[in-house]
This record gives C-alpha cells, sequence and structure tokens, in this order.
C-alpha cells in the first residue's frame, strides 16, 4: 500500500464520530433500504441533510431494477434531488448518510458534488470505493476530499444485504 493509500485509511473514522443525527438518517436510511428490497431492489438507501438545520433535502434508495437504469444508485439519485432542492450543484453544507460503502461511480458523484459529510454503514469489500478497495472521497490527489465516517449500524445495514441475496439466491 502506497503512503497515500495509508493516509487515507487512516483518515476513515469509525461509527464513534456520528453525531445523534447522523444516527437518526442512518435509521431513516434503512427505512428507504427495505423499501428498496420490498420493490426487488439491492437495498440500499441514502439521505442528505443540511448539516446546520438537520433538515432533510433528499432521500433516495436504488431503482436500478425497477428503472432499468445503471445510474439508478441511491447516492446518484438523492445527490441530483438535493441539489435541485438547494438550487447549487455544490452540497458543501450537506450530510450524506448511506447504507452501504459507496461504488467508484458514486465516490466520484459524492466528491464531484463537494458533499460536506459523508456516513455509511456496511463496508463493501467487493466495489467499495471509500475505504475497502479504494479511498476516493479521502484521496489527496482530489481538489475535494470527504473523511468517511464508517460503520454506523454497520450489522443492520450488512444483514438486510445478506438476507435480500440470500432470498435472491433462493438458499
Amino acid at each position: 500500500m502506497g503512503a497515500c493509500e495509508d493516509n487515507a485509511r487512516e483518515a476513515a473514522l469509525d461509527a464513534s464520530a456520528a453525531t445523534e443525527m447522523d444516527r437518526t438518517m442512518m435509521r431513516r436510511a434503512l427505512e428507504l433500504a427495505r423499501q428498496a428490497a420490498a420493490a426487488g431492489e439491492a437495498p440500499i438507501g441514502a439521505v442528505i441533510y443540511d448539516t446546520t438545520t438537520s433538515k432533510i433535502l433528499a432521500e433516495a434508495h436504488n431503482t436500478r431494477e425497477t428503472e432499468k437504469d445503471p445510474l439508478g444508485h441511491a447516492e446518484l439519485l438523492a445527490i441530483r434531488l438535493a441539489a435541485r432542492a438547494v438550487g447549487d450543484w455544490r452540497l458543501n453544507g450537506c450530510t450524506l448518510v448511506v447504507t452501504l460503502e459507496p461504488c467508484p461511480m458514486c465516490a466520484g458523484a459524492i466528491v464531484n458534488a463537494r458533499v460536506g459529510r459523508l456516513i455509511y454503514g456496511a463496508r463493501d469489500p467487493k466495489a467499495g470505493a471509500c475505504e475497502s478497495l479504494f479511498q476516493l472521497c479521502s484521496d489527496a490527489r482530489l481538489n475535494h476530499r470527504i473523511t468517511p465516517i464508517t460503520g454506523v449500524f454497520e450489522e443492520e445495514a450488512s444483514a438486510l444485504l445478506r438476507e435480500f441475496f440470500k432470498a435472491r439466491r433462493g438458499a
């Protein structure tokens, strides 16, 4: 692992750094994830809230299957809605809470939208781009960096995913 990767790994904070509002928003994201599962979607939910006022600006869950859209990731949908809500593409004063570690596409969108804070539940060893495989959000080479807070309600988020995919496999 290179020095930049070492620094990025150290930059991730564990769930103890989450605020009570972050935990409240993660509970809402988990509700959205359950709605996604009920619709036949991978159970991933996202909420974006104004960090100062705690007002929810956007919430979404995956819609890839129902919309037949490879871009139907909860994070991307929530970012688009939040940008409309604030009237700007920059989401510096916002916190994104999502049940699963963002993939490379979503991590790139999070950086490009200048999201102020990122909280996620389950780590994604197969596609995670904030900590597991890549550290895009905290990469010092990029012009915007976010220190993710990881593992908030990790077991609940992981269980939702395990149960969903187990049922899909028919096991």
